[in-house]
């Protein structure tokens, strides 16, 4: 399913009708850029951007018109979900702001057997700075499931690829650095800034994660985390599930957005104003509800528990032969046949362990109910 935003509240399109015939030099690098650049991550730019073996660039204006001569080849296949998408990446190129960035260092490597999924590129602004942006969670499964894998992993194949792209990339990169993401591009971003040697921490100014999972309490007691957490600018939405995984070592701003549940998650939903996002109070009891009970089953279970269960679940998903979100969202009634059909073919003490599991959390919830009221 290719997903439509309908709003009628300001986003990222009305601010570049705002902010658009601006440079950065005129109207400085704002959290409405990031989030406009993180959503840029997820476009399908490959054979478009240059590789970092290239050590080339092409502008965001060519790179529109390369992206629209291959969406013309037959086969050609959007990476992202969102049909604003292809009207994003024009209306950038067409932008005064963006349309003379320079875009260079991609790579996109997916990995079934070893559970990786990972992207990024770098973008260089014109005002002496550089946004480096890892993608977040494709439609893959593998990478859904390499997500999952931060349950039980103190470090996923991601956030290694990460902190060696970072350090690969530096040293080519003039001036100083903002890193960033979406979802698990925003944990990458975390990750590689904490991880990456300190001359490389010194040029970077920002560290922007938006909605992103956090990190194991041992991972944000680190040297290196500690070293770059005063320059973490982190974003969640109102509802926000995704951004209250896991420990979170860095204030989060509450921000806008014109989505409900899970859809407050997407960039398209997020509310601007002319030179910032749009903030909220507070995070929702719905968001504090949810995240308390998610909380709580992980730290009633061991890392080894908390595989067994990821990954039986991931076993029976992928003996129903499910690809991709995709396929639950073009025939989410015929996929779910074939999972619930799958189960029916597993050993017991798995159906037990996901069963249990299952239970357990509605019992986590029975517990968390004076949360969601209060």
């Amino acid at each position: 399913m290719i997903y439509t935003i309908i709003t009628s509240m300001a986003n990222m399109f009305d601010y570049l009708s705002w902010r658009g015939d601006l440079d950065f030099k005129a109207a400085p690098f704002n959290s409405v850029d990031n989030i406009i650049l993180s959503q840029l991550s997820y476009f399908t730019l490959d054979g478009i951007v240059p590789s970092p073996e290239d050590k080339e660039s092409v502008s965001i204006a060519l790179a529109v018109r390369l992206f629209n001569e291959k969406s013309k080849e037959p086969g050609f296949k959007l990476t992202s979900q969102f049909k604003e998408d292809p009207d994003l990446i024009r209306a950038l190129g067409a932008s005064v702001r963006f349309g003379t960035c320079e875009l260079f260092g991609f790579v996109n490597h997916v990995d079934t057997a070893l559970e990786v999924q990972f992207s990024a590129f770098c973008i260089s602004t014109n005002d002496n700075h550089c946004f480096v942006v890892f993608r977040g969670t494709d439609s893959s499964l593998v990478g859904w499931k390499e997500d999952f894998n931060m349950c039980f992993m103190d470090v996923i194949p991601s956030q290694i690829l990460a902190v060696e792209y970072l350090e690969k990339m530096a040293p080519m990169i003039k001036g100083n650095l903002r890193i960033g993401g979406h979802s698990k591009g925003g944990n990458l971003a975390i990750y590689a800034s904490s991880h990456c040697g300190r001359k490389i921490q010194k040029r970077i100014k920002t560290v922007y994660s938006n909605d992103a999972p956090g990190f194991s309490m041992n991972e944000i007691q680190k040297p290196g985390f500690i070293a770059i957490k005063e320059k973490i600018k982190s974003y969640v939405p109102q509802s926000s599930i995704i951004g209250m995984l896991m420990e979170n070592g860095w204030k989060n701003n509450v921000i806008q957005s014109n989505g409900t549940g899970l859809m407050q998650h997407c960039l398209y939903l997020w509310e601007v104003s002319h030179n910032e996002l749009s903030y909220a109070d507070k995070i929702t009891s719905g968001s504090r509800f949810i995240s308390k009970i998610i909380h709580d089953w992980l730290y009633s279970h061991d890392n080894s528990q908390r595989e067994y269960f990821i990954e039986a679940l991931y076993h029976i998903i992928n003996a129903a032969d499910v690809k991709s979100t995709a396929d639950f969202e073009h025939s989410w009634f015929s996929a779910a046949g074939r999972v619930l059909k799958s189960l029916n073919g597993v050993d017991e003490s798995t159906k037990k362990i996901i069963r249990q599991t299952i239970m357990e959390l509605f019992r986590a919830a029975g517990k968390n109910f004076d949360t969601f009221l209060h």
